[in-house]
Parts: C-alpha cells; structure tokens; sequence
C-alpha cells in the first residue's frame, strides 16, 4: 500500500509552472490523471521529476463513477497503468458522471440520491478500487440542482458509499460552500452531518458568483483565491479533524507561482493552530 498524503498543503500542479514547482517548501502536488494517460512525452518528463521530490496525489475527472451504464474499461485500464506507473500517495475521483455511452461531456454531473444510484456507484467503486488494487477516495461534488427523487441526504449517502466499498473521502470544502448558497443551505449543518472520520484529503478552491432575482449562483470555477467563507469553514473542519492533507486547487485564469504559495501558506498557517485529533 502506498504511503499517505502528508497532512500539510499541497498545490495542483501547472507545466508553466515546472522549474518554480520543483524546488518549492510543498508538501505535494495533485494532477489530473485524464492529463497523463500518453504513453510519453514532456508532460511525463516534468512529473517524473516531479514525483521523484513530491508527494503526489491523481484526481480524476473522467471514470464517471455515477453514470448509469458501465465504466469505461479502456479509462479504467489507463488509469491504472498511469497508477503503477507513478505510485500516488493518493488517487480519488467524484460523485458524479460525465459519459452516457459513447458520449463523453466536458463536465461533472449531478445525480440523484437514491437506492439505485447508490447501488450502481458502490458497483463501480468496487470495480474500481479492484482493478488498482488500491482504496480510492471519493469527492463530494459542486451542484447547482437538486433532484425530486432523491431519497438520501448527501452526507449520508457518501457516508453509506463508504460503509459498502471500503473507500475514503475526499472533502471539497468549496464545493460545500457553493452548494448550500445555491440551494439556500446551512453548509455548518452539512459539515455537521458529513463523515469528517473518513476523510483522506481536503479541497480549497475559489468561485465565481453570478447574481439571480432571488439570490447569488456560485460557481465552482476554481479561478480565484480561496473566499473567506470557504477558509472559515475550513478552519471548523480541521479544528475537528486535526491536520489533514489539503489542496488548493487553481485551474483556470491561472496566476503566478507565487500567489499559489501564499494561499498554501495560509493553510498552512491555520493546520499549524489545529489540535492533532482524529474526528470521532
């Protein structure tokens, strides 16, 4: 089994910013596995050096752990080489689908919380987590709808995905924030209710708010610092946890290596005040 994350801040990790990423104080750095998965090249060059200094952790984006028809065993079998290949401390995917058979969208999908569904995900974890021969953890998503028929608080349904497959959790502390103001939702009550035990990693990322008749639309855009709420959360989350592996994530609009640093220094500054506790 590989090693775990270190509980510290780590960065997504950008090509452009390959010779400052190398010899930075970080912890460890995430890549997109969908990013990786030739067979060569610069883009393995770079995290092979990488690696070899860093910790590192590989997010997917595009197994569709949700969808309805079956994984995609090519993706599945790509990941896994790229899996062996590198040996991640961690390796997670989301709570939600992006292909309807041969269709691939460039997006990460809801889905309703019911029976059913917790059925066919549970399947796919464990298919999944069987082909890698590793345990995989799960990220709570960022939804701008709900469904009629869910029947699952989505605490608990994570919780009960847990419970059956064996996976962890990954926490997306933005994700939560965005979620409870698009729904009109309290996201302490959500983080009151979510299993903080299972949680092998957390997100931080920043979001785009776009102004409706009866209130904000936040977006999930990963291009901006992380919002004052988000860090407020964050800091309830690890007072609770005690220090865990955190990210932070910028994806788009992209800014220079420095400002990624300081936002890592603020996580850091606050796992430093945190109390080394497990959340019971």
């Amino acid at each position: 089994m590989p090693a775990a994350l270190p509980d510290s801040p780590g960065l997504g990790f950008k090509p452009e910013h390959f010779r400052e990423a190398l010899g930075a104080p970080v912890a460890f750095y995430e890549v997109h596995a969908e990013n990786y998965m030739g067979a060569g090249g610069a883009p393995h060059a770079m995290l092979e050096r990488l690696r070899a200094a860093h910790a590192l952790s590989i997010h997917g984006v595009g197994l569709s752990i949700g969808g309805a028809g079956p994984l995609d065993g090519e993706h599945l079998a790509r990941l896994k080489r790229l899996l062996d290949r590198y040996q991640p401390e961690s390796f997670s995917e989301h709570l939600a689908w992006s292909s309807h058979g041969a269709a691939w969208l460039n997006d990460l999908l809801p889905l309703p919380y019911t029976d059913e569904t917790l059925a066919t995900i549970c399947a796919h974890i464990d298919q999944t987590q069987e082909a890698l021969g590793r345990r995989m953890l799960l990220e709570n998503p960022a939804t701008y709808v709900t469904f009629a028929a869910s029947t699952w608080a989505e605490p608990d349904f994570l919780r009960e995905i847990a419970r059956r497959t064996g996976c962890g959790l990954l926490l997306d502390v933005n994700n939560v924030f965005v979620s409870a103001v698009n729904h009109r939702t309290d996201p302490r009550a959500y983080l009151t209710d979510f299993p903080l035990d299972l949680v092998g990693e957390i997100h931080l990322a920043g979001h785009e708010a776009e102004a409706l008749e009866d209130g904000p639309l936040l977006i999930d855009s990963h291009s901006r610092p992380v919002a004052d709420p988000v860090w407020s959360l964050y800091a309830e989350v690890i007072a609770r946890t005690g220090p865990r592996p955190t990210l932070i994530e910028w994806d788009n609009d992209v800014p220079a290596f420095a400002q990624l640093l300081s936002e890592a220094q603020r996580a850091a500054t606050l796992l430093a005040k945190a109390p080394h506790v497990r959340a019971a």
